[in-house]
């Protein structure tokens, strides 16, 4: 129960952190702390699957870099561990004509990202490609890609433990405090540690452990204030639910098909993604959850709700975008106006070539001002908890392509903060 550093979150962030931390300190005890019963449960078990080529975030940004960079490294491991994947690439298609300049933009954001292979195509060589697609003009990433990543972060996790590292699933952090007693011979020793409280049976369960690595996604915020850190930037989770298209008429689709992102609007809007098991996903919508692990359009939590409605950011960001979540909530209940959004690339897709889908929910890290916080936050803090620890606040999505260069960053990250 005694560990030089505890990573907390067994999600694809955590896992790939804490495999990178045990291959550069063998000597060192780790663990991975979770506290579900399965590993990459939440976000890295919902999500669309893609890998992502590094197109759309600002040039010199660490998504840009970390997002180019991971998805080489993420072909390269599942290269060498067998790992299933498709080279599918993705269309950005542009359907209307002031869509057009943003395209060419975005085509040369992703050339200053150096992503790989882009080239602007038109209407003919887009039916060339996809032949239901219909398009003005798009943006073709033919390296862009899907895998299963649940069976990548089970692989992160095996070569954690291959490599010594213990983990422990059904451990819910619920506090940290520096130890009052230790099993350590010195009054010095027991000082070098901080303590986590588990709640799994009703006298609480406890390890010990000098340092601290938090990958904990949608119970970001929560962690940092347990730890006495900042609670800002806060999480607000937006479930994005999916359509499928029916069996039968996944033929439609062949690669991953994007729209032009709208820089007026917070979230990308809905595309075509084919899946690992051959299904076709499309979607998401994007509307606020009214529970942090809340996957169903009934499902509630009180003290989740309450804390995200009460939280002047959320309600700084509702007000600049009410139309656009106004109609994101229209869509979440009408079957029909998600089929309205589709035909606009696949004329041919009908209400009922479609069944409800699975859905994710997103941990949106959010500012006081009401802005989406974009790229990847790292904080930690002061004093005697404070300076143990490293949180990850936010790791946005292309988190899951990014996953082995994020773990490097917060290996150097955290051998630079601990002196390991």
């Amino acid at each position: 129960s005694t560990f030089d550093v505890a990573v907390v979150g067994a999600g694809i962030v955590g896992l790939a952190s804490a495999r990178e931390l045990v291959r550069r300190h063998p000597s060192l005890a780790f663990a991975v702390l979770e506290k579900e019963k399965e590993l990459a449960h939440h976000q890295s078990g919902h999500n669309s699957g893609v890998i992502h080529s590094g197109i759309y975030y600002k040039p010199g940004s660490l998504k840009a870099k970390l997002c180019v960079q991971g998805a080489a490294l993420c072909y390269e491991y599942c290269d060498q561990k067998g790992i299933p994947y498709k080279q599918c690439g993705k269309l950005i298609v542009a359907v209307e004509q002031d869509e057009i300049p943003r395209l060419k933009a975005l085509y040369e954001r992703g050339l200053q990202n150096n992503v790989r292979g882009l080239k602007l195509i038109g209407a003919k060589e887009i039916q060339a490609k996809e032949p239901f697609c219909r398009g003005l003009m798009a943006l073709d990433s033919p390296y862009t890609g899907i895998v299963n990543y649940k069976q990548v972060a089970q692989s992160y996790a095996e070569d954690f433990q291959e490599a010594g590292g213990t983990i422990l699933t059904d451990f819910e952090v619920t506090n940290m405090e520096m130890a009052k007693e230790s099993s350590s011979e010195s009054e010095d020793d027991m000082l070098n540690f901080c303590v986590f409280c588990f709640v799994l049976f009703p006298q609480g369960e406890e390890i010990y452990c000098r340092h601290i690595v938090t990958c904990a996604g949608l119970y970001s915020d929560r962690l940092s204030e347990i730890s006495g850190c900042s609670p800002e930037p806060r999480i607000v989770p937006f479930r994005g639910d999916y359509l499928v298209l029916k069996p039968e008429k996944c033929y439609m689709v062949k690669g991953n098909i994007y729209p032009v992102p709208n820089p007026r609007f917070p979230f990308l809007g809905f595309h075509f993604t084919p899946r690992m098991d051959g299904s076709v996903w499309l979607g998401p919508n994007a509307v606020l959850a009214f529970k942090r692990e809340g996957y169903k359009l009934f499902d509630f939590s009180t003290g989740d709700f309450l804390d995200a409605v009460m939280y002047s950011g959320l309600w700084k960001l509702v007000l600049r975008n009410l139309s656009y979540g106004l109609s994101e909530m229209y869509r979440a209940c009408f079957l029909s106006a998600q089929v309205k959004q589709l035909q606009k690339f696949i004329p041919e897709v009908t209400i009922n070539d479609v069944l409800r889908g699975p859905s994710g929910v997103r941990a949106q890290a959010l500012d006081s001002d009401g802005n989406l916080v974009d790229d990847f936050v790292f904080d930690g803090g002061s004093g005697d908890i404070g300076s143990r620890i490293l949180h990850v606040r936010n790791a946005p999505s292309p988190a899951a392509t990014s996953s082995l260069a994020i773990a490097e960053m917060i290996a150097d990250e955290v051998k630079r903060r601990f002196e390991l």
